[in-house]
């Protein structure tokens, strides 16, 4: 029994220590998703969609909740933003072949409609990032226009 109270002792000691610890934050701001804004043009309600259900996690401009300052759910979360800026960050938009930005939104709308986007594992924390038919078919229809629009810009192969 001695040796499970200094086991039990040791782990709340790591925990505590570790709580000093953390993974760099992405911090951003709307600066940063002016071009992808301007570029791609979403209508108002999209606009809206974007920031309460993708920004967070594709984008340099995350909304940190409470329970990161919580180890080891920060790190938790931070590989989830890294993740998600590896496959989709409007934040380094302007740096993108026209070819890249087309398959990049050829694949959002793969996601979105296979409702893999936003994660389940985000919507549980986040009610309001919980997209509606409705709302899926704006964006569908919004990111679809964008591919015309990129087609049209493509170099001829």
């Amino acid at each position: 029994m001695k040796i499970l109270k200094k086991i039990i002792v040791l782990l709340l000691i790591v925990l505590v220590i570790a709580q000093f610890f953390g993974p760099e934050k992405n911090s951003g701001d709307l600066a940063s998703i002016e071009f992808f804004e301007t570029e791609t043009n979403p209508p108002e309600d999209v606009q809206l969609i974007l920031k309460q259900s993708c920004y967070d996690c594709h984008s340099a401009m995350t909304k940190y909740p409470w329970y990161n300052s919580i180890t080891p759910v920060n790190y938790w979360l931070a590989g989830h933003i890294k993740d998600g800026k590896k496959h989709f960050n409007v934040s380094n938009w302007e740096g993108n072949s026209v070819k890249r930005k087309d398959h990049k939104f050829e694949e959002l709308i793969e996601m979105v409609e296979d409702k893999k986007m936003p994660l389940n594992s985000y919507t549980w924390t986040h009610e309001e990032a919980k997209l509606t038919d409705e709302e899926r078919k704006s964006v569908i229809d919004w990111a679809k226009l964008v591919r015309v629009k990129y087609g049209l810009e493509k170099e001829p192969e």
